[in-house]
């Protein structure tokens, strides 16, 4: 795919974490999930994935495939897809179970996003995989050479589950993307001529390394002939830059209490501007937001636009952290006026 030349007209995608605030409740985000698919696909954004998290209290997104088939029926052109699937979950046969299921019911239109990280910590980890001597990330090669076996129906000579018809996998191929936040995943996609989408929003320390592995070692495969890049990046898109910084307030604290071990449900506005920020959680909170943008529309796209053409991607997928749900929406709706949205229509896959 050409580099776009106007990035005033550019794909956009949406990362939909279901947050719930407080106040709120994890069926009422799942509600909002549904309404804002919706909302986004009217604007014209190119995808909406949703992210697989766990004992979490503020994202109620834990299960993608469940929610995907919710948001599938609801729409009828917008890509949806997972941001991601965390693979060492999951047995790779259930995995292509559920989204050749997605596919075969919304052809066209389902995006399996794969990470290799457990969106979790070690002891939730083993509890999803039965244990601490189950399946965990080093297994990922052989995990992702059985997922994409079913798919094909083409697992190596010798495999033990070489007989196994995948139903409805077999034939009814998503389109796959690796994720990552490191190099380990742009390398990966790259040798398997797959896309890949970088999560910027919270590891920009990678980004330049990972991009430059991933064109490098790039091989075109059937489904890709040449790299496609999408980047991950934290977007409040305010009435102006002081409303968005209210906005974005309380993703600091949120960010805090999770790297402390405190996971909450999102706070108010309110309840981040009453807490005092310690000088060393202060520094930890600068670090973490440096790559994302916050501001009113005219700064937002301009940030956008330069990280564009610094990084020369194909694709922003935004993620929009705020505690109300009116307002993210907003934000939405601020971003797809001020950028000019190019879905590229429900059927394209990046090649």
């Amino acid at each position: 795919m050409a580099e776009p030349t106007d990035h005033s007209s550019f794909p956009l995608s949406v990362l939909d974490l279901a947050p719930v605030g407080r106040g709120s409740t994890p069926a009422e985000a799942l509600r909002n999930s549904i309404e804002l698919v919706q909302e986004v696909e009217r604007l014209g954004y190119r995808r909406h994935w949703v992210a697989e998290h766990h004992n979490m209290p503020g994202i109620a997104s834990s299960s993608p495939p469940v929610l995907l088939a919710h948001l599938a029926s609801v729409t009828s052109t917008i890509r949806l897809g997972s941001g991601g699937v965390m693979l060492p979950n999951h047995a790779a046969l259930a995995v292509a179970e559920q989204f050749g299921m997605l596919e075969a019911l919304h052809p066209g239109r389902i995006d399996l996003g794969i990470g290799r990280a457990p969106g979790t910590d070690p002891v939730t980890a083993a509890a999803l995989r039965r244990g601490p001597g189950a399946v965990g990330a080093d297994d990922f090669p052989e995990q992702l050479t059985e997922l994409l076996g079913y798919f094909s129906g083409s697992l190596p000579d010798g495999h033990p589950y070489g007989h196994i018809n995948a139903v409805p996998a077999r034939g009814y191929r998503p389109a796959i993307w690796m994720l990552g936040s490191s190099t380990y995943g742009a390398q990966a996609a790259a040798v398997l001529g797959m896309p890949y989408s970088f999560a910027y929003h919270f590891a920009p320390a990678m980004l330049d390394d990972a991009l430059t592995v991933y064109r490098r070692a790039f091989r075109p495969s059937p489904e890709l002939e040449h790299p496609y890049l999408m980047l991950g990046v934290s977007v409040v898109c305010g009435e102006s830059d002081e409303h968005a910084r209210w906005l974005a307030a309380p993703g600091a604290l949120a960010f805090l209490r999770l790297r402390s071990g405190r996971p909450d449900v999102y706070p108010t506005p309110e309840e981040a501007a009453d807490y005092r920020f310690t000088p060393f959680e202060r520094q930890q909170v600068e670090q973490w937001t440096s790559s994302h943008v916050i501001g009113d529309p005219v700064t937002v796209r301009r940030q956008l636009e330069q990280l564009v053409e610094r990084t020369g991607v194909d694709e922003l997928m935004v993620t929009t952290m705020v505690h109300s749900h009116a307002e993210r929406v907003e934000s939405y709706r601020r971003l797809a006026s001020v950028m000019r949205v190019d879905p590229v229509g429900a059927t394209s896959r990046p090649e």
